[in-house]
This record gives structure tokens, sequence and C-alpha cells, in this order.
């Protein structure tokens, strides 16, 4: 099975891109820095991999990684790049608020129209997005609404391309511990590792059952808890939250 995956330098993506190899399948690194690939590549070993030096905050960017999928018939695109940013919205600039929605919505449609276009069956299409996709937090409204739409993106293409043997899924890990200190401020049963939520995303993979994947069983509870608690109740937790972090 050989794999394309955005943001495949840290994180989330450096995990899928480690387990992928492991198992002895192709990997097609993208990431910004050509230095961070060269050594992704070095820690990966023989195998086939291959790396694309893009930036998918522009359009330039989006369109390298789109040619690339149409000329390769990839049996698995992982859309992993993403930004965050924090803060009230208003005291956001615009110039930092727009990259969000081009990365973590525009090149994601993009990328995986570019993928689908030449699916075959038996391919998969991953969308990283978030349980803020289920409780929006006050403080990351921009970003929490990204992963909404990705997470109804990719739910509806699950629908979408299962008469083709295509298989979609929309991974909404709860606060990952991406590198240290990251979400000390969170309860630790809540916090996963990137290795944790790779393997929980390629277990669910696997069986291909569901549209929607939640790693690890707290986070599960408590995004099965956002969707039936008043939306009012939800939004003043998480913003007691962030107010506590702030401090």
């Amino acid at each position: 099975m050989t794999a394309l995956i955005t943001g495949a330098t840290e994180g989330i993506g450096r995990a899928f891109a480690r387990a992928l190899a492991s198992e002895g399948r192709p990997v097609t690194a993208v990431a910004r820095t050509e230095q961070r690939l060269q050594a992704l590549m070095t820690e990966l070993g023989p195998g086939g991999h291959d790396y694309l030096v893009a930036d998918l905050t522009t359009p330039e960017g989006v369109r390298t990684v789109a040619d690339a999928l149409k000329a390769t018939p990839y049996d698995l695109l992982i859309n992993n790049a993403g930004l965050a940013r924090s803060g009230p919205f208003t005291d956001t600039p615009l110039d930092q608020a727009l990259p969000l929605l081009r990365l973590n919505c525009e090149a994601v449609v993009t990328l995986a129209h570019a993928f689908l276009a030449t699916a075959h069956p038996g391919a998969a299409l991953v969308n990283v997005a978030s349980t803020l996709a289920f409780a929006p937090k006050p403080g990351q409204a921009v970003y929490s609404a990204t992963k909404a739409f990705v997470t109804s993106l990719s739910e509806a293409l699950w629908y979408e391309q299962k008469p083709r043997g295509v298989h979609v899924m929309a991974l909404c890990p709860g606060p990952t511990a991406t590198r240290p200190g990251l979400h000390a401020d969170t309860p630790s049963v809540l916090v996963q590792t990137p290795e944790a939520v790779v393997a929980s995303a390629l277990a669910a993979l696997s069986r291909r059952r569901r549209p929607t994947v939640v790693p690890g069983r707290a986070n599960t509870l408590l995004a099965a808890a956002a969707r039936v608690l008043p939306r009012t109740t939800a939004l003043s937790l998480l913003a007691d939250h962030q107010a506590s972090y702030d401090k």
C-alpha cells in the first residue's frame, strides 16, 4: 500500500510515516522544509520512500501535491497537515486566521478531490480532524470550525465512496502530545501520544466500518457527551478550560 502523508515531519504525520514504513509500505512525505523531509527519509530507511516539498497554505504548494496524486495511483492519502491559532477571534489578525482556512479546509478539499478522482477499490482517504469538531472551543474559533468542516466533509464522502469500495475516514484525536509540555494543563487521561493516535487510526482503517474515529476511550466518551450536552453548556465548559489555560 503506497501512502502520501501531508504534514509528515512531526506529530501525528511523522507517527503515521514511521508506522507505515515499519509495515513495509512506501511513503511519500509532504512538508514545507526539505531538511526535515530528508531527515525523515533517513529515519524511515530503505523501502521506496520519497518526499515532496510543498507549502499547502499556498496555491502552488497545493497544486504540486494535487498533481502528484493525479499522476501516481496511491492507495492511501492522509490529509494531516494543519494549523492552529489560539486567542480571541477579534484579536487575531486576518493574515493569521485565513491561512487556517486555506490549509485546514481548502487544501484538504483539493487533495481529497485529486485523490478520489483516480482512487481504485480498496484505496482509503484519512482526513485528520479533532474532537473540537464536536464541541467548538472559545479561543480557537476558526480552528474548531475548520475541524467541524473536515469531519462533515469526510462523513459525507464516506457514504458517497462506499459503492466504489473506497474508504473515507475522519480521524478526530483529542489533545495530542506532539511536543514535550504541550497540553500540560489538560487531564492526562485525555492526552495521547501521536503513536497511540496512529495505532487507533490504523486499527480502524483495517476494519473500515465507521466514517469517524475518535482515538482513546476517554476522548470517545467526551466527544459523545459533547453531542448530547446543551450547546451552551459545552461551550461554557470549554471556555472555562481556555480561561484557566490563559492564566
